[in-house]
């Protein structure tokens, strides 16, 4: 049986940077794809949010995250993350990323949505993800010490007293294996596949939240999901994302009678947090007016040499983002929530760490600030990397339980069950999604029960699980507070004001209504 000293689980910048900063110790990396296939990193359009410009400051940026977070965001967390910015940065640039620079060697900074500086640091205007991704492959490729295994998909943690010891794999033929690791590090990115319009790879199906849960792992902060507000509606799954940079440089969101909607629902209008803006152009699709992103003056002429990627898309589409109107619609697009970590990204089940979508540190809060989450990927990627390595090395060896490591792993075959896939989907997003209320959550709990029941499916298995904590987490917090937003309870309540954490036998004494 393959044994691993260190195994992470999932090939995005989370994954691949932890990978980096491990070396030269052993990793093996697992993905369910060829590195950079079905990663949400791959399509990160806007940046890294770093402190770096002339005016800005770590305590700056850190208050524009905790205003974001609405209530919620653990201070302490989110500071050390704005001042370890800059050196993660220039990891990023020792890796080979090309982030834009002036001709006098500055940074090009750019600035979205809730942002109160210029301060997100990007790559050929809309391609950060791409070319973080690409750059941090190739280091990857020529590491001797990391192994990736690509083709592979992780279905479950193997727990030995309460320890992470390993994962069992399936190889995309379908066979099943167990793979043991001293350390095991989560990094399989967000949830997206849960909703019927999200802007996330088909992958991203909330399997690091079900497994980690299953092995009795606490979940926190689950029901906070963060719909984009301007995906580009066009009939498209994954539906293509119109980055919020646009906005922060000038283009504006009307209706179909082109009128400015956002002025009269926030000061910042377009430039509001993310779940106004989504809850805005909710509102006016519900009423049949229609949302659109006009940025036929700003950026205008300059849209295709500023937001290559977005014009690419549009094109495609039979729009001219120069000349058209870009119908937008608001889709699931970040989580949150996930597994609970402390400051060095450890869990709270022994030998299992979490980085990326996948985890909740306490940064984000009820509403994630824009181009955050790239940033908490390599600072968290970065300490768990140097936590694993100043671990004492008798602290933990899978050797020790060896022969229950050599137990069989029982060789189950696929049942494909797109229907339940579908029914999963459409429910999340119509009653755990923009709008929740507690009548529309209990349905969705019956629902989600009804199809666990009938799973034959290991990916639709650990859909029904995450998405069980999502609403579950939904219909215990009986307020509105960031992405999360209740219509029986519209008002933020200040005893709410504080992180949730449940573990999936609270949450089925939720569903269950106990």
């Amino acid at each position: 049986m393959p044994t691993s000293d260190i195994l992470i689980v999932g090939g995005g910048i989370a994954g691949l940077f932890c990978a980096l900063k491990l070396a030269p110790k052993r990793v093996t990396l697992v993905a369910p794809l060829s590195l950079g296939e079905g990663a949400s990193s791959t399509w990160a359009q806007g940046g890294v949010a770093a402190a770096m410009g002339e005016g800005d400051s770590p305590e700056k940026h850190t208050q524009d995250t905790l205003l974001a977070g609405a209530g919620i965001c653990d201070r302490e967390i989110v500071l050390g993350m704005a001042k370890e910015a800059g050196v993660r940065i220039e990891d990023l640039l020792d890796f080979g990323v090309p982030f834009d620079k002036d001709d006098q060697g500055h940074f090009l900074q750019s600035r979205e949505a809730a942002h109160s500086e210029r301060r997100v640091v990007r790559v050929r205007g809309d391609m950060a993800g791409r070319a973080i991704m690409e750059a941090l492959i190739a280091r990857v490729r020529e590491t001797a010490s990391i192994e990736v295994l690509d083709d592979h998909t992780a279905e479950d943690l193997i727990l030995h007293h309460g320890r992470v010891i390993g994962v069992i794999l399936r190889h995309s033929d379908g066979r099943r294996e167990k793979l043991a690791a001293n350390a095991t590090i989560l990094a399989t990115g967000g949830i997206g596949r849960l909703y019927k319009v999200t802007t996330n790879p088909e992958e991203a199906r909330g399997q690091g939240v079900a497994m980690a849960a299953r092995a009795g792992a606490i979940i926190a902060d689950a029901e906070f999901v963060q719909f984009h507000p301007t995906a580009i509606d066009i009939g498209r799954d994954p539906a293509p994302l119109a980055t919020e940079a646009l906005r922060g440089e000038g283009a504006i969101l009307v209706n179909k009678a082109g009128a400015r909607f956002m002025q009269a629902l926030h000061p910042d209008a377009e430039l509001g947090p993310r779940d106004i803006v989504a809850r805005g152009v909710f509102a006016e699709m519900v009423a049949g007016r229609g949302a659109f992103l006009d940025g036929r003056k700003h950026p205008g002429p300059r849209f295709m040499q500023d937001f290559p990627g977005v014009a690419e898309i549009c094109m495609s589409a039979g729009i001219d983002p120069e000349i058209d109107l870009i119908p937008v619609c608001p889709a699931q697009h970040y989580h949150m929530g996930g597994v609970w970590t402390d400051a060095r990204g450890r869990s709270s089940l022994g030998n299992l760490w979490a980085v990326g979508e996948v985890a909740s540190t306490g940064v984000h809060g009820a509403n994630r600030l824009a181009s955050n989450s790239l940033l908490e990927a390599v600072v968290f990627a970065a300490r768990i990397a140097e936590d694993i390595k100043n671990r004492d090395p008798h602290d933990f060896d899978v050797s020790l339980v060896e022969g229950f490591l050599k137990s069989r792993v029982p060789q189950t075959a696929i049942l494909v069950q797109p229907h339940l896939e579908e029914k999963l989907r459409e429910t999340m997003s119509t009653y755990c999604g923009v709008i929740r209320n507690e009548k529309g959550l209990r349905h969705a709990l019956s629902v989600i029960g009804a199809i666990e029941q009938e799973a034959r499916n290991p990916n639709l298995r650990n859909m029904c699980t995450t998405a069980l904590m999502i609403t579950a987490a939904a219909l215990a917090r009986q307020e509105s507070r960031g992405g999360h937003f209740r219509d029986d309870f519209p008002a933020s309540d200040p005893d709410q004001a504080r992180r949730s954490r449940l573990t999936l036998r609270e949450a089925r004494l939720i569903a269950s209504g106990l």
